[in-house]
């Protein structure tokens, strides 16, 4: 029986290529679409999720309540380690993770890594496993080294690292470490990144910060016991906070701080790990924010549904032309068992065939995919065990619902009443016109969100960051020189050169250039009983003029002014502010009331240090010591830009011949900060067109399918004189209608959520009316394409062929 089920599924596909067609093609490209989004959502839901006790791990953050504006951050004080493991049994093991690059030398080979700093907890608390070496014993001492997989073979080759020695850092900093353990390389979706751990001890500065609580530098993440509960937990942590943050809080009531609802004026909080990657207040990370994450699994889903409705409304559609069919079958004694599975069965088959053609695109269009998204997906995902039950499960739903209802309908239709031309399906347009509103508000929905999401992210990017960020070229230094005497070396190489306006540097890039790297340095202290933060910048002679940033009080550091290089500093407008001083050149403050008294000789205004979807933070400008320069940046003539770059990179051989020319222009690193917003808003557009194509394909066999119905009448219409025109109008007027239903429910649908989506963003757009009236315009428009075209045919048709067996 399955066997005679099986052909004639095949022989009435065959007889009807077209409706097969229109069929496989829409399911295919469902099938592929999806599959890319899941893929994508999957791969940024599953961060972190590959540590084996992740329910039990968290990072630390301080929750503060300023009136002002309620904060929190993962930056922690050195201290703060010790003391929690000392008074709190709950926690199993903790460690501080600091972030770091250098260079490490070996047999008089350099190499630029990413050592960062931690202590021995950290293997005991996260699952990277030790291809060489014991989590108890590799990082003991404080010589110690651990390396990845990937470094040791870029530095040792085929040898054996255990054992070997490393020099790290350069000159006065330069440090012989022992290589005590080799880790597997941290998977893709991975929030911590790493080519080499050392002890927390060897960190730049640890020695004058390891009893400072003000001094915020790294982040600290801990395993509490199996018994343990966070709520509990944290309920302990306020006397904690109390005892050693007690002036922190005296100051926020002073402000007029008020408890949050969980009664808080200051607390010490954890987030779990499974939440870090989203949560970028905390764990500092750049990702995409997770509304952008279900919105995309969102879209897979409607793309999948729109795909299913019009597999459904073909069918229905055709279950009038194969009437008289189910009518014979059942004359001839046919069970409705039998024609259901019969039906039911075909629409197997072209799903069968879609969702194969689906995942063989899927495979073909990966690495374009990939590249075009700069993506990191793998197949590899879908055929673990738990996705191959989950697309078995969608295949049989999609079956299901797509062939499964048409193929019951059928199989209900009356044999005698068919046979004489009489088909009792009760309110047949009801079902099909509801599914084609569905469609088109999917689509209107999905176009209008886009379409903002896009203006969003073009938004972000033309934000005025406070400087100008064009003409100016960013030099990553790297750690095998010394970035202020490389600084001095392209003076003295470009001193005289028309096309050069000015040279600079800092410790800090602005954006993210080729060496992907960024850092932040954050201080913290007390002025005038007031609690102030601010990023703690490292600069050179001439960055307010290589970067075009005016002063509006006082003036920049000068090379005449031997003290400017002690204890002056540089302040932004809401520095001024924090510190409540209109007039603040002159002024003096101190970040330790024990270290340096430094004074206020400049004020600038505010400017993005950091990725504009924030607000800017207060900024304090220093002159830097040496080593304190990791960037140079240079401004160049507007004519002379492709030219300045190829000289710098001849000057820079001479000047840095250890180090490899990365120079990139401001402009395209400050781009870098939207760059998953941008890659999110690529999807939404393939997805968002995709899906408009998959409504009107639908719409096309369904108006392809109502025409052939509607012959009859067409025919009589004109005999009676009817015109082309007007028969145009009243066969595409019902389906206009129906886009004109589905564009006013998915107009405030898509206000209301986009509303929602922005209100993630500090500096916004404001949604502009005129966008929903152009996608309802261009989706009326698009109808009357689709629509148009089979209602011209049907009106052009000869009435005599349709009226003459009549």
């Amino acid at each position: 029986m399955f066997k005679n089920y099986l052909k004639i599924a095949f022989r009435n596909l065959w007889k009807s290529k077209g409706y097969a067609v229109i069929n496989i093609t829409g399911l295919s490209v469902a099938f592929c679409i999806s599959a890319f989004l899941f893929l994508t959502a999957y791969f940024q839901m599953s961060f972190d999720d590959f540590h084996k006790d992740k329910e039990r791990i968290y990072q630390t953050y301080f929750f503060s309540n300023d009136p002002e504006n309620a904060q929190a951050s993962g930056s922690m004080p050195f201290p703060i380690t010790p003391a929690l493991k000392a008074e709190f049994p709950e926690i199993e093991s903790i460690t501080r993770v600091v972030n770091g690059s250098d260079v490490l030398e070996y047999k008089g080979k350099y190499f630029d890594k990413q050592v960062m700093f931690t202590d021995p907890d950290f293997l005991k608390i996260f699952t990277f496993p030790l291809v060489k070496g014991t989590a108890a014993t590799a990082l003991q001492d404080l010589s110690s080294i651990v390396i990845s997989e990937n470094m040791a073979k870029a530095i040792f080759g085929k040898e054996d690292p255990m054992g070997k020695s490393l020099q790290v850092g350069l000159d006065v900093n330069r440090k012989e470490y022992v290589v005590t353990g080799v880790l597997k390389d941290f998977p893709e979706n991975s929030s911590i990144k790493y080519d080499a751990f050392v002890r927390t001890e060897n960190a730049g500065g640890y020695q004058q910060s390891k009893e400072q609580w003000d001094a915020h530098s790294h982040r600290v993440y801990l395993k509490l016991t199996k018994n343990a509960d966070q709520a509990a937990f944290e309920k302990r942590l306020k006397p904690f906070a109390q005892k050693y943050f007690a002036e922190s809080i005296t100051t926020l009531k002073r402000k007029g701080a008020k408890p949050d609802e969980r009664g808080d004026i200051f607390a010490i909080r954890i987030e779990n790990m499974a939440n870090l990657h989203f949560n970028s207040k905390v764990s500092g990370g750049g990702a995409a924010p997770i509304a952008l994450i279900y919105a995309l699994m969102g879209i897979g889903f409607f793309i999948l549904l729109i795909a299913c409705i019009n597999f459904i409304n073909l069918n229905v559609a055709r279950s009038f032309i194969r009437a008289r069919e189910v009518g014979v079958r059942k004359s001839l004694g046919a069970l409705k068992k039998q024609l259901f599975f019969q039906i039911w069965g075909e629409a197997a088959v072209i799903c069968f065939f879609g969702f194969l053609t689906g995942v063989i695109l899927a495979v073909l269009l990966l690495p374009s995919f990939n590249a075009t998204f700069q993506s990191k997906l793998s197949l590899d995902y879908m055929f673990e065990p738990d996705k191959i039950a989950l697309l078995l499960g969608l295949f049989i739903l999609v079956t299901l619902i797509a062939g499964g209802y048409p193929a019951w309908q059928m199989s209900k239709f009356n044999a005698v009443e068919v046979l004489k031309g009489k088909v009792t399906l009760k309110k047949p347009g009801v079902l099909r016109n509801s599914l084609i509103i569905a469609q088109f508000t999917l689509s209107s929905l999905l176009i209008c969100s886009t379409i903002i999401a896009v203006q969003q992210v073009n938004h972000l990017r033309t934000q005025p960051l406070g400087f100008e960020k064009e003409q100016v070229i960013s030099i990553p230094v790297g750690n095998k020189i010394n970035g202020n005497k490389v600084l001095q070396r392209l003076r003295n190489e470009l001193e005289g050169d028309p096309n050069v306006l000015a040279i600079s540097g800092s410790a800090v890039n602005l954006g993210v250039g080729m060496d992907r790297s960024t850092s932040r340095s954050v201080i913290g202290f007390t002025y005038k009983e007031k609690d102030i933060s601010t990023d703690w910048l490292s600069i050179d002679y001439d960055y307010l003029k290589a970067l075009n940033i005016k002063l509006l009080a006082g003036r920049e550091f000068n090379p005449a002014f031997p003290s400017d290089s002690l204890d002056r500093v540089i302040i932004t407008e809401s520095m001024a502010k924090m510190i409540q001083e209109k007039d603040p050149v002159g002024k003096y403050f101190q970040t330790d009331t024990a270290g340096v008294k430094y004074q206020i000789i400049g004020m600038v205004p505010d400017f993005h240090l950091y990725s504009s979807k924030n607000e800017k933070k207060p900024i304090t400008m220093h002159l830097g010591g040496s080593g304190s320069v990791n960037y140079v940046f240079i401004r160049v003539t507007p004519q002379s830009l492709r030219i300045a770059m190829d000289k710098l990179k001849s000057v820079w051989k001479e000047v840095a011949p250890e180090t490899e020319f990365t120079g990139t222009f401001v402009d395209e690193n400050t781009n870098s900060w939207y760059r998953e917003e941008g890659h999110l808003s690529k999807v939404f557009s393939l997805a968002s067109g995709i899906a408009i194509i998959l409504s009107c394909l639908g719409l096309f066999a369904v108006a392809l399918i109502v025409m052939e119905q509607r012959t009859k009448e067409i025919g009589v219409r004109k005999v009676l004189g009817a015109s082309i025109a007007s028969l145009v109008f009243v066969l595409s007027k019902d389906f206009v209608k129906l886009v004109l239903i589905a564009i006013v429910i998915a107009t405030p649908l898509s206000w209301f959520l986009m509303q929602k989506w922005l209100d993630n963003y500090a500096y916004r757009i404001e949604i502009n009316p005129l966008i929903f009236i152009l996608v309802g315009l261009s989706a009326i428009l698009v109808a009357l394409v689709t629509v148009g075209f089979q209602s011209i045919k049907a009106a052009l048709m000869n009435p005599v062929n349709s009226l003459k067996s009549e």
